[in-house]
Order: C-alpha cells, then structure tokens, then sequence
C-alpha cells in the first residue's frame, strides 16, 4: 500500500517546479517583446537621421547651384523629400564664408571640374565653407552638414565678398 503523505508533498513539488517554469517562459517572452521594441526605435532613428541628412545635402546642392557668392546670406531652405507637396524639413544654411582666395592660373582658367560658365573671366579661386542645420521637430533629430566649394571670381567679385 501507497503512503498518502508522500503522494502529497510529490504533488506540491510538481505545482512549485510548475510555476517556475511559467515565470521564465514569462521572462522570456518579455524579454523578447522588449529587444524587439528597442531594435524598431533605433530603426526609425537611423531612417530620420538619413532623411535629415539628406535634407541638409539637398539644400546645400540648391545654395551651391545658385550664385550665392553674389551676395552671402543665411537662408532657410524647405525641402520635400518625398515629393508630395509639403515640407519634410527645414535647413536652415548658416552665412556661406570665404575661406580663402588665391590667384588663378591661366591653366585653372579652363578648368573642367568648374565648367566654361563658371570659369569664363574668372581670376581668383575662392574657397567656401557652406553648413547646413537640420533638425525634425516630430523627433529632435539633429543633422549639420559642413561643406567645402571652390569658386572662380574676378577681381571684383572677390574683392566685394572675400578677404
């Protein structure tokens, strides 16, 4: 014959074993659940900060290709990255500065990287540095990009807007 007390602690044993287990499936599960939460946010901050950067590019691209060394200014740029008609970002570009001007060969005079109508008449390379500020106001994500651009000036240009 089976002793009955001994069924019994058997069976108490079985339920603490039982809970045990429970409690670090449980663990587990919520580990899991919040490696996977943390990954999707650094995701989505890595895609905005791209996205910034990208708005920053695209803006100094824009200054770049306009005759800024005309008159410098700071400028707020909107740009659309998607393309659907409204603002994703806002750049704001600080002052472009002259860093430096040297006098030009007749050689850099027909230089291919500048092109004919940005060389034509020119007599001075100038060097610029052009940054760009970016910052989503959704996130706070926050971009500056810094940029360097040579210039072919004449004398009069360069004597207005570069040291």
């Amino acid at each position: 014959m089976k002793n009955p007390t001994r069924a019994r602690h058997q069976r108490g044993a079985t339920l603490i074993v039982g809970l045990i287990m429970i409690v670090l499936i449980t663990l587990i599960v919520v580990n899991a659940f919040t490696l996977s939460s943390s990954n999707l946010k650094q995701v989505n901050n890595m895609q905005l900060r791209d996205e910034a950067l990208s708005a920053a590019n695209q803006a100094i691209e824009q200054v770049i290709s306009s005759p800024f060394t005309n008159a410098p200014t700071a400028e707020t740029i909107n740009v659309d990255l998607n393309k659907d008609g409204t603002t994703d970002y806002v750049v704001q570009i600080a002052l472009p500065s002259c860093g430096r001007a040297v006098q030009a060969t007749v050689a850099a005079l027909s230089d291919v990287e500048l092109g004919s109508a940005m060389s034509s008449g020119g007599s001075w390379n100038t060097e610029w540095d052009l940054s760009a500020t970016v910052t989503d106001a959704a996130s706070g994500a926050s971009v500056v990009v810094k940029e360097g651009v040579r210039v072919l000036l004449t004398d009069t240009q360069k004597t207005a807007v570069c040291p």
